[in-house]
C-alpha cells in the first residue's frame, strides 16, 4: 500500500503565476532598455563618423600646408574674437604661427586677417613686438593687416605692426584707449544692512574692492596706471603709422571710426580684402592658412562633449524613472 505525500502533490492552488500587471511592467522595462541601447548605438555611430571626418580633415589640412611649403603663396594668420591668454587669439599661438609663416621660403608675405573687439594690452604688445622683430629678420617679407568687421583697441594695437592696413568701408577701426571697469555695491549694501568685513595686511591691499568705498587716493593711482598704458598704446600707433597718421584731438580719445573714415584719418591705408591683397598686392593668389588649429581631441570635446553628456544624463534620468 502506497501513500502520497501531500507536500509533493501538485494542485491548482500550489501553482505560482505572475500577475498580468507585473508581466506588463517587465515587458515595458525590457522594451525601454532595448530602445536606450539602440539610441546609444546611433549616437556612437555618429561620434565615430564625425571622428573619421575630423581625422581626414586634419590630415588634409596638414598635407595642404606641407604641400605648399616652398611654393609661392600668401601666408594667412587669423586673429578672431577676444585677445586673451585664455582665448584662441593669444600671444603664444599667434607668435608661433608668425614664426612658421616667416620661415617658410614659399610665403611671399604674411596677412593678418583681424576681426576682434580687442582685449589684453599685454598679449597685443607681445604680438606687436614679435611682428617688428620678424620684419627686421626678414626685411623682404611684408606683413599686411586686413580688418573685417572690427579691429578695435588691442586688435588695432596688433594691426599697427603691419606694413599696411586694409579695411572694408564699413569696418569699425580704432578705439585707441584703455579702460578698467567694475561695479560698486556700497550703496546697495547700506540699504540691505550688510556690513563689509575686509582685513588686509598692507594699507592698499584692498584697492578697488567693489564692496568698499572708492577712495580718491586709489582712484588717482589707478588713473595714473591707465594713463601710462594709454601712452604706450599711443607710442606704438605713432611708430607703426608714422607720417601717414593724421592726428586730431580725437585720434587717441578712444573713439572708433568706419573703414572709410579710418583711411581718411590715416589709421588705415586702403580698402581691401584678403583676396584682393593676396592677388593685387602680394601677387600670390594661393593662400595658406597658418592659424593654429585646436587638436582633434579639443575639437571632439567642443563639438560632442555637451551633446553626448546631455544624452547620457537624459538616459540616466529615464533609467531612474523606469526602475523606481
Amino acid at each position: 500500500m502506497s501513500t502520497t505525500d501531500p507536500s509533493t502533490s501538485a494542485s491548482p492552488e500550489a501553482t505560482t503565476t505572475l500577475p498580468t500587471g507585473v508581466l506588463s511592467d517587465l515587458l515595458q522595462t525590457w522594451l525601454a532598455e532595448r530602445r536606450r541601447e539602440r539610441r546609444w548605438r546611433t549616437v556612437w555611430r555618429w561620434v565615430w563618423a564625425a571622428l573619421l571626418v575630423l581625422l581626414i580633415f586634419g590630415v588634409y589640412e596638414r598635407d595642404r600646408v606641407e604641400g605648399n611649403a616652398g611654393k609661392p603663396h600668401t601666408a594667412l594668420i587669423e586673429i578672431r574674437g577676444e585677445i586673451s591668454d585664455e582665448a584662441d587669439a593669444n600671444a603664444d599661438q599667434i607668435i608661433s604661427a608668425l614664426r612658421t609663416a616667416f620661415e617658410d621660403a614659399g610665403s611671399k608675405a604674411v596677412v593678418l586677417r583681424i576681426n576682434s573687439p580687442g582685449g589684453s594690452p599685454v598679449q597685443a604688445g607681445l604680438i606687436n613686438d614679435e611682428i617688428r622683430r620678424l620684419k627686421a629678420l626678414h626685411p623682404k617679407k611684408k606683413v599686411y593687416a586686413v580688418c573685417e568687421e572690427m579691429c578695435a583697441s588691442a586688435a588695432y594695437y596688433i594691426a599697427v605692426g603691419a606694413d599696411d592696413i586694409y579695411v572694408d568701408k564699413a569696418s569699425l577701426v580704432g578705439s585707441i584707449g584703455v579702460l578698467m571697469d567694475g561695479f560698486g555695491f556700497t550703496g546697495a549694501m547700506n540699504k540691505l544692512g550688510i556690513e563689509r568685513r575686509l582685513l588686509t595686511a598692507g594699507e592698499n591691499k584692498g584697492i578697488l574692492d567693489p564692496f568698499s568705498p572708492l577712495s580718491e587716493k586709489h582712484k588717482a593711482f589707478a588713473q595714473v596706471m591707465l594713463d601710462q598704458i594709454h601712452d604706450q598704446f599711443i607710442a606704438v600707433v605713432r611708430q607703426g603709422r608714422g607720417k601717414r597718421l593724421k592726428e586730431t584731438d580725437e585720434t587717441f580719445s578712444g573713439l572708433f571710426w568706419n573703414g572709410q573714415q579710418a583711411v581718411d584719418l590715416g589709421l588705415a591705408d586702403s580698402l581691401g580684402s584678403l583676396d584682393s591683397v593676396a592677388r593685387d598686392v602680394v601677387k600670390a593668389e594661393d593662400i595658406v592658412d597658418y592659424t593654429p588649429k585646436p587638436d582633434l581631441t579639443d575639437r571632439l570635446a567642443k563639438r560632442f562633449g555637451a551633446s553626448v553628456g546631455e544624452g547620457a544624463a537624459r538616459s540616466l534620468r529615464q533609467s531612474a524613472s523606469v526602475l523606481r
